[in-house]
């Protein structure tokens, strides 16, 4: 489970960054989250949606540990992200659209390697890799080396890594952007494996398709504030839209004039 309680980031802005924000922009901060709270269950896909900039790679590398947050707490399987983050890091696998994996490995040596660096003995790395390449379709290439592969190649043994030690909680960050159709099916079929396991799986997207496909539960995050959410069944249900594409527009585009958010930015820069 993944419990995000009033989280707010914001980043200090070199000189550089400040004039680049133009003559009207005042301050030497900018609030990438803004109280951002929502709950990650057990056994459930937890999509979190949003344009480009609205605040979710901060959100989800708060949760992994890689950015500590300004205030508010994030605590993964009931360990702190602050106080206790190796705990987290140990039951957390994160996957991102950017693999950087060693181009002179294998898929194979990869993962193994990875293995032996969370002291995992052989058999059992051998047991849960054999099991999720069989999942992903990495079999056909796992002897190549890497730098050979394809993205969506690439991108599956980055999945894999990830898995490895085995984690109860998972989270990707738009990880089939730039994928074909086939290899981002394969990813939307692991996820799907993964939360009839019982996993925690929180998957950011900016695709309303992939949210209906996957979707137990979704919030929708805009310039760093949470417009909505709720369960699937609940987004559905509450719609104003005739689509989940126009929908996700309508919640956007409406929250330039949300009382809340203004009072919560106003707050924030005083």
């Amino acid at each position: 489970m993944i419990v995000v309680e009033q989280l707010f980031k914001s980043f200090k802005l070199s000189r550089k960054q400040r004039k680049e924000m133009g003559n009207g922009f005042k301050g030497s901060t900018i609030d990438a989250l803004l109280d951002v709270s929502f709950t990650c269950e057990a056994g459930r896909v937890f999509c979190l949606v949003g344009p480009n900039g609205a605040g979710k790679t901060t959100t989800l590398r708060t949760i992994a540990t890689m950015l500590r947050p300004s205030q508010g707490k994030v605590t993964v399987n009931g360990f702190d992200s602050v106080r206790q983050a190796r705990e987290v890091r140990r039951c957390l696998g994160f996957s991102t659209g950017a693999t950087a994996l060693y181009d002179r490995l294998t898929p194979n040596e990869l993962v193994m390697y990875y293995a032996r660096l969370n002291d995992i003995d052989t058999q059992t790395a051998r047991r849960r890799r054999d099991h999720f390449f069989e999942l992903l379709g990495v079999d056909s290439f796992a002897g190549r080396r890497i730098a050979k592969l394809s993205t969506g190649m690439k991108q599956k043994v980055s999945i894999t890594r990830t898995l490895i030690h085995n984690p109860d909680v998972l989270v990707f960050d738009e990880a089939t952007a730039g994928l074909d159709v086939m290899a981002a099916r394969s990813i939307h079929l692991l996820i799907q494996h993964l939360r009839d396991e019982g996993r925690t799986v929180l998957f950011s997207t900016h695709r309303m398709d992939e949210v209906e496909l996957l979707a137990d539960d979704i919030a929708v995050l805009h310039k760093g504030t949470l417009r909505f959410n709720n369960s699937f069944d609940a987004f559905k249900a509450q719609m104003q839209a005739d689509s989940l594409e126009e929908e996700f527009i309508r919640i956007v585009e409406g929250a330039g004039s949300n009382h809340q958010f203004k009072e919560a930015l106003a707050q924030s820069l005083e």
